[in-house]
């Protein structure tokens, strides 16, 4: 039963990336852990995902974001709808490996991040699930539970 809520969580997550969408879908809340230990909480769209396992998003390398998961790893991701709650809670990153840049990169993000992906203050969150909780409004299905495959 899990696997298949998983799975149906997973299809609603790929379809808000920026890729899969063709356009600025998919906000999300992203939950990270501030200076004072407070959870802050932020609007920010999905660039790619593997599911539930992973999710990245596009920053400034040096921004707020980036110095909270410096200061603590842990996180938060929600998309939540009429239709679906998805909450999945687990580590966070800031990647500014050249290659791993490159790959997210849009020609929409100019405006925010400069001419290209080489500009060292663009930055790609990756999210890592640890745990889960998923709930379907159209069955009244829940599941929730530690993420076996990551």
């Amino acid at each position: 039963m899990n696997q298949a809520i998983i799975e149906r969580a997973s299809e609603v997550i790929n379809s808000k990336t920026d890729y899969v969408g063709g356009g600025m879908e998919g906000y999300v809340v992203l939950s990270l852990i501030n200076e004072n230990g407070y959870p802050t909480s932020s609007a920010i769209t999905i660039s790619k995902a593997d599911g539930v396992n992973w999710l990245t998003f596009i920053t400034g390398a040096k921004g707020s974001k980036a110095q909270r998961i410096a200061g603590s790893n842990k996180a938060c991701v929600c998309l939540a709808s009429s239709e679906y709650n998805i909450t999945l809670v687990g580590t966070a990153e800031i990647i500014t490996d050249p290659a791993i840049k490159k790959d997210h990169w849009q020609n929409t993000f100019t405006e925010g991040h400069g001419a290209g992906p080489e500009n060292p203050d663009y930055g790609v969150i990756r999210f890592k699930t640890e745990t889960y909780n998923l709930y379907f409004a159209s069955d009244n299905t829940e599941a929730k539970g530690i993420l076996q495959s990551n």
